[in-house]
């Protein structure tokens, strides 16, 4: 029996369909299209510009932030990760859910670089106001068989001299305040708590939608605040805890659409001077199998 060509390849790609890796090992194929250049390539492009880390400023960040990683060494751990779980930057779409302030687009700008465009699913103070719908939005737009990686979490600033809650800004010479909508919603559940202030009856009114919802969203928290050692540190947390309730509802709800695979990146950003590598405290990193079941916490790695 003769066979042509094409019967020949068929059965050469058909016989290594099913060549099996050898026995006690899994296979770690990186899902690299041919001439793409992997993930952990651009990182190193993600961070040609940006400063080295200067030991005396990432020592007095860690002091006030106890698990803080620049965010050179994030995505690098990240991005190692996530290639072992087959993300790429081709089969990836990064979803974020960060503040709206102009410094929040530094974290995201840096994972942008690395996996493309981006799919916005946050707002004021990095709450995930998108919601369910936004979420389902996202979702479909994940390539087929490709993987979504979330990040989330609120902000805060550091100045060069340790101030928590201010950052100094490129061509501002006002040291100003970071997160300023944290901060507002901050300084209204103060006046709540010590009984300078009442609830404001209008705080839902639609031209100011997204701060009156972080103000009720932060009311729950009044006595841990007022009973910190330094409401500045630990408003960050506090706002993070409220957040990952509603990301959690959020991912619960729609990752049954994610279509191979999702990893959720969660945490505290730190913003800093121009001329300083910013941080990020990581906070949770969970993977999610195509069936929404959660599979492994991958936090441990990037600590």
């Amino acid at each position: 029996m003769k066979l042509s060509l094409a019967s020949l390849a068929l059965l050469a790609a058909s016989a290594s369909a099913f060549t099996t890796s050898p026995a006690g090992r899994v296979s770690t194929s990186l899902n690299i299209a041919p001439g793409e250049t992997k993930a952990s390539d651009k990182v190193v492009q993600a961070f040609a510009d940006k400063p080295e880390e200067d030991p005396e400023f990432d020592a007095l960040v860690k002091s006030n932030f106890p698990g803080a990683i620049n965010n050179r060494d994030l995505a690098t751990r990240v991005v190692e990760l996530l290639e072992e779980k087959g993300f790429s930057p081709s089969n990836t779409l990064l979803a974020t859910s960060l503040c709206a302030d102009e410094l929040a687009r530094v974290l995201e700008d840096e994972f942008v670089t690395i996996y493309g465009n981006n799919f916005n699913l946050g707002g004021l103070s990095g709450f995930p106001f998108a919601g369910n719908t936004g979420w389902g939005a996202m979702s479909a737009h994940v390539p087929d068989d490709g993987f979504c990686l979330t990040i989330h979490g609120p902000h805060v600033g550091i100045t060069q001299d340790g101030q928590i809650g201010k950052v100094e800004r490129s061509g501002i010479a006002l040291v100003d305040n970071c997160c300023g909508s944290a901060i507002a919603a901050s300084n209204y559940l103060k006046g709540i708590t010590d009984g300078s202030a009442s609830i404001n009856p209008r705080i839902q009114q639609f031209t100011d939608f997204q701060q009156g919802a972080v103000q009720e969203l932060i009311l729950p928290f009044g006595k841990r605040l007022a009973r910190a050692d330094e409401r500045m540190r630990e408003l960050p947390y506090a706002l993070y805890d409220s957040q990952e309730v509603m990301v959690t509802d959020i991912v619960n709800t729609g990752k049954g659409s994610i279509k191979q695979g999702l990893a959720v990146l969660g945490g505290i950003q730190i913003n800093t001077a121009p001329d300083q590598l910013d941080y990020f405290h990581p906070l949770r990193f969970d993977y999610f199998d195509s069936e929404g079941n959660l599979v492994e916490n991958m936090l441990p790695y990037l600590r």
